[in-house]
């Protein structure tokens, strides 16, 4: 039996969203500009849920911030774009009709958020998008999290964060809230070691409604 919550919020990037090729093939090629070297798609998953700058330190690139910002832009530029994983329409769908709040917390910039949420209509199942701008402090620090559902105005326990990275989980902890597990965009289960409810596919979610 799951417990009945009055919110849903999702992380974007690798849980609602697939933006692990617009963001690794681009990387790929930010690596063969400043090194030289040829690097598979296997070798930077590693940086998959990596902060974008950290990426950059753990290359050691000479213009790190010169490079994050060439890096964006080869992303922005990617033919495919970021796509919504199968199932999502219904799942945002269902709750709407189920009065279950939706909203997100991301770290996406307000520009990326207008590109890959708003330009596709996603926004409108969202009462709340707690973005990069929004908060001083990001996950895995709980103040995004905790300032989502300030705006909401409800209680940390009828919330539960659905997420992929262990970022994610550990913005959860820090913030007393229940944390889903969402195993269809995640790269690594490192550290994510007791979620209150693991999910396979998107689908899955509706079992919170059941």
């Amino acid at each position: 039996m799951m417990k009945k919550y009055k919110a849903i919020i999702y992380d974007i990037d690798g849980t609602v969203l697939n933006t692990l090729n617009m963001n690794m093939y681009p990387l790929m090629k930010i690596i063969k500009e400043e090194t030289g070297e040829d690097w598979t798609f296997e070798d930077v998953l590693k940086f998959a849920a990596y902060p974008g700058m950290k990426v950059m330190e753990e290359l050691n690139v000479k213009d790190k911030e010169k490079t994050y910002a060439r890096w964006v832009q080869y992303v922005n530029e990617y033919e495919e774009g970021a796509t919504l994983y199968d199932g999502f329409e219904e799942v945002f769908k269902t709750f709407q009709e189920q009065h279950i709040i939706q909203a997100v917390v991301s770290a996406k910039t307000k520009k990326q958020y207008q590109i890959d949420f708003v330009d596709k209509g996603l926004d409108q199942y969202m009462e709340v998008a707690i973005l990069a701008d929004d908060t001083k402090k990001h996950k895995p620090d709980p103040e995004p999290l905790l300032e989502c559902i300030k705006r909401l105005n409800i209680d940390v326990e009828d919330a539960i964060y659905i997420g992929d990275a262990f970022s994610d989980y550990q913005a959860s902890l820090n913030a007393h809230m229940d944390f889903g597990y969402a195993k269809w965009g995640s790269v690594s289960s490192q550290g994510i070691d007791n979620p209150d409810y693991v999910f396979a596919t998107p689908l899955e979610l509706l079992e919170l409604v059941k």
